[in-house]
């Protein structure tokens, strides 16, 4: 494990930014990062690039459920996005130099890259832009293939890995080895994002002995306090009924 991960661990982190449908404030828009920077929050964020090579900060491999345009995004050019608005507010989808340039250093980002293209892509993208960037980041995947990517090319980047129980997937083997220390140890990777519905879990609590644990995503009351059993830090919404972090 990279040394100094102290960052980490010194506050609370906002899950797409302190986002609140009831202020209008939507997920990994330029309001969220703002708000959660006055509150001294580590920001997580997710990134997708387009089909024309610019990196943005948005979730969903469709536009659909943030905008209301049925198309994928990896499909489509920034021209063609950035006038959309974000769930009917007047916030439109950011491009990542942009949220780099409100951030500048203030917080610790939380990088998620999401995988609807071949991995490299976004990834190379992306250090690009943060290669002139002095604030701290790191960077995370449910993709082993993304993880793998900044292993080989971006070895000193601090990586984690995003995992859960996987009870989901119906391949077992599939199952066994996203699951497995033995593809941590192979990454290597600094830090593990966990869902904290997967909780306990005993190759969490061994790896957790050498390693940062972050728990997503805490929602309410009865996560936060068993996220902090399990975790060294939590992933957080919601953060109005969430108890204080001390």
């Amino acid at each position: 494990m990279k040394s100094d991960l102290n960052f980490l661990v010194s506050n609370l982190i906002a899950h797409r930014g302190y986002h609140s449908e009831e202020d209008s404030i939507p997920e990994n828009s330029i309001p969220a990062f703002i708000k959660a920077i006055e509150n001294n929050y580590i920001i997580e964020l997710d990134l997708h690039i387009l089909k024309d090579g610019n990196v943005v900060v948005f979730h969903d491999d469709n536009l659909d459920r943030m905008t209301g345009l049925n198309k994928n995004i990896k499909d489509v050019t920034y021209d063609e996005i950035k006038d959309l608005n974000l769930k009917n507010t007047n916030n439109f989808i950011p491009l990542l130099p942009d949220v780099l340039n409100l951030v500048n250093g203030k917080v610790p980002i939380i990088i998620e890259f999401k995988y609807d293209v071949k991995a490299g892509i976004l990834e190379k993208a992306t250090m690009d832009i943060l290669k002139n960037y002095s604030g701290k980041f790191v960077v995370k995947s449910f993709s082993p293939l993304s993880i793998l990517y900044f292993k080989k090319h971006y070895p000193n980047v601090v990586r984690g890995f995003l995992s859960s129980n996987m009870k989901s997937e119906k391949c077992f083997i599939k199952r066994w080895f996203l699951t497995s220390n033995f593809l941590l140890k192979f990454l290597n990777v600094d830090f593990l994002s966990y869902d904290i519905n997967s909780l306990p879990d005993k190759m969490v609590k061994n790896f957790r002995k050498e390693h940062i644990i972050l728990g997503w995503t805490v929602r309410n009351k009865d996560d936060f306090e068993k996220g902090k059993k399990y975790c060294d830090n939590l992933i957080c919404e919601n953060f109005d009924i969430l108890p204080n972090s001390d």
